[in-house]
């Protein structure tokens, strides 16, 4: 009885404290924001890694192609000069005057072959040619297959990355996206009216400035990208329905007859840098963050058009909003 008393003694005085403890607060509307822009932020880097491996694949898929087309016109022209031998020892069959030069070369590799017809002179100079061309090609063949094999299995390795990164940025969306629901209606509808009115003053309401482009082309890409104001981000997406930050730039330096590499790290070396805000002009590529995950290009008056991130759409802002790196003169 003692030791029952005890415990239930001590049982009530747990209820009580855990009563008396402060319940965990729910995060404010402006904490939450500040944690899925920063998930959202995580999912942009993610992305720019997706389509350096996107990238990667494709590139390696055609060059597999082109080895692979290499290595089936190789076999053809192999066994034409095959042929090309064995129609040479038919006719010497048929005229009964077959030498035992050709006798062995129809029974053994070419290699072992050319060894011992160079020294036993048994050879026509035009057969020792077409033999030293078979073995010419047997070789080349190994090392186009060798080389395709490596590849495939870097194609393999680049999958899994894809694949990985895929993962990385669907599970940042996913967080993101749990910790907006945890809010009421009201404060989603709050935040989702806060981005459609950025989107509308930035895209509406901008001061640009009198700027001028660097080059013709700088000028046709930032005229190119200005069509595209209020398409949504997506990640990896290149145009014309949606775009993410370096799809946007590579897009519209296309238009301007102009190829740049897909991925924002790949771009900050595409051109000349350019390391001071006062020095930039219109259609020049503007980097930021450390690790250069976003691109953008220069507007004019401390402005940069870009595809921001997800949940939002193309449009104007301005540069100090993000920690600026350098820009980039294509």
């Amino acid at each position: 009885m003692t030791v029952l008393t005890t415990a239930a003694a001590a049982a009530v005085a747990l209820s009580a404290q855990a009563a008396n403890a402060a319940p965990s607060e729910k995060p404010s509307k402006d904490e939450v924001k500040a944690k899925v822009d920063k998930l959202y932020e995580q999912a942009e880097q993610a992305t720019e890694k997706f389509n350096g491996a996107k990238e990667k694949q494709q590139k390696l898929q055609k060059e597999i192609s082109t080895i692979q087309d290499n290595v089936a016109r190789g076999q053809e022209e192999l066994n034409q000069l095959r042929d090309s031998i064995g129609l040479a020892a038919a006719a010497q069959y048929r005229t009964g005057t077959i030498d035992s030069s050709l006798q062995l070369f129809l029974s053994s590799n070419p290699n072992d072959y050319l060894d011992k017809a160079s020294t036993a002179d048994q050879l026509s100079a035009q057969q020792v040619e077409a033999l030293k061309k078979i073995q010419e090609k047997q070789r080349e063949l190994a090392q186009e297959r060798a080389e395709a094999s490596d590849k495939l299995k870097d194609l393999a390795s680049t999958r899994t990355e894809l694949g990985n990164k895929k993962k990385d940025i669907q599970g940042k969306l996913a967080e993101a996206q749990k910790l907006l629901n945890s809010l009421t209606a009201a404060e989603r509808a709050s935040l989702a009216a806060a981005d459609a009115r950025a989107s509308r003053s930035a895209s509406e309401r901008v001061d640009l400035g009198n700027a001028t482009a660097a080059s013709a082309r700088a000028q046709a890409a930032f005229d190119a990208a200005k069509t595209q104001l209020g398409k949504p981000y997506v990640y990896g997406a290149t145009g014309t329905a949606s775009y993410d930050c370096s799809g946007l730039t590579s897009w519209a330096y296309g238009q301007a007859g102009v190829s740049i590499p897909r991925t924002s790290q790949d771009q900050a070396n595409a051109g000349t840098r350019i390391y001071s805000e006062s020095q930039l002009q219109v259609g020049d590529l503007v980097l930021f963050y450390g690790d250069l995950h976003h691109v953008g290009l220069y507007a004019g008056n401390g402005m940069v058009l870009h595809a921001p991130r997800t949940g939002t759409v193309v449009r104007y802002e301005s540069i100090s909003d993000m920690p600026f790196q350098f820009g980039v003169r294509i």
